[in-house]
């Protein structure tokens, strides 16, 4: 049979992905250094007004509330036991909130990275990241989930460990890496390396791409690269809604639902086929986003220009792709911006 996701891109020209969680879950009550996991079982209501949000607000797809699901991660809160009631809990929610639905829903199960430093820089080995990714996986397929999703990865070697665990479960998935650095991944990965780490993984993604990082600006940089390195895979565009500041006690993210509307169909003429929001993105910047998407017809793909033009400065002079390093910029006002 063909998976949910595989059928839903055969015939549709791009698909809206959700927005944030962890901004969501601040916002129905979740406190700085708790587990958000543990709200599978402690508050299934509240995980599934997260997910309703998103499909209320017109998403195609949503992420599980699993992200930190991972042993390793989990060891922090004394849960490491509890991969498997955790993720197969978000992934059950996720799927009871999809069924009701009255349209198809994809359920992605969202797996984050470890939170450890891979070897030979740091302690942990390929084959325990494959074993805790499979843990993690079996479970989000337990639970019901329509596909995995790999998501904010900075190394490449942990990006393969989970394409690794990933087959072991027999799942689709899909995975995208965070260009937060300097228009690379912390771990100095540039968007055409990815996509030429991707055309080569023996059991390769759906759908690849990008979320997180830094500004909407950035991501879609980020885009254009991957575009322009000629992928045989779909994009994925998952940008962040604006440039975070602190404010009363809380990160607040500045992009408003007008910029996201931008940004959206901007990154959908750049060749991304799955586009949603990252950190700070709402049920009411998706409304919008959606609006754009139905309404705003296809263009060529925008210039650098454009971008900076409409969605804001870049945080960096280079995105690596051109051979050059790192080299900051001053980031000027954004247009459609609040705070």
């Amino acid at each position: 049979m063909t998976d949910a996701l595989s059928k839903m891109l055969a015939s549709r020209d791009w698909i809206l992905a959700d927005g944030a969680t962890g901004t969501t879950l601040f916002n129905l009550g979740l406190q700085s250094g708790d587990a958000p996991e543990l709200w599978n079982v402690d508050h299934p209501d509240r995980i599934t007004a997260l997910y309703s949000g998103a499909v209320e607000a017109g998403s195609d797809l949503f992420l599980t509330n699993s992200f930190g699901g991972n042993a390793s991660r989990l060891k922090l809160h004394d849960a490491q036991n509890r991969v498997g009631e955790l993720n197969r809990a978000a992934a059950e929610i996720g799927r009871e909130v999809a069924d009701k639905a009255g349209r198809p829903i994809v359920v992605a199960g969202s797996v984050g990275p470890t939170g450890d430093i891979m070897a030979p820089m740091g302690t942990l080995t390929h084959e325990s990241a494959v074993e805790m990714f499979h843990e993690q996986a079996e479970a989000l397929k337990a639970g019901g989930a329509d596909v995995l999703w790999l998501e904010t990865i900075s190394a490449p070697e942990e990006y393969k460990a989970a394409a690794e665990g990933f087959a072991l479960a027999g799942m689709p998935w899909c995975g995208t890496m965070s260009f937060d650095t300097a228009g690379r991944t912390m771990m100095g990965m540039t968007s055409a390396e990815m996509v030429r780490m991707v055309g080569k993984l023996p059991a390769p993604p759906l759908a690849f791409g990008a979320n997180c990082g830094t500004g909407s600006s950035d991501l879609m940089r980020t885009v254009l690269g991957f575009a322009a390195a000629g992928p045989d895979r779909p994009i994925i565009a998952k940008g962040n809604a604006g440039i975070p500041k602190y404010v009363e006690g809380h990160i607040h993210y500045n992009g408003t639902p007008e910029l996201m509307a931008d940004y959206a169909f901007m990154a959908r003429d750049a060749g991304a086929r799955i586009i949603g929001g990252c950190c700070g993105t709402t049920p009411e910047h998706l409304t919008a986003m959606r609006a754009a998407l139905e309404t705003r017809a296809k263009g060529p793909a925008p210039t650098l220009e454009a971008i900076v033009a409409t969605l804001g400065e870049f945080s960096s002079a280079s995105d690596g792709t051109d051979g050059k390093g790192p080299e900051a910029t001053a980031r000027r006002g954004r247009r459609r911006t609040k705070s």
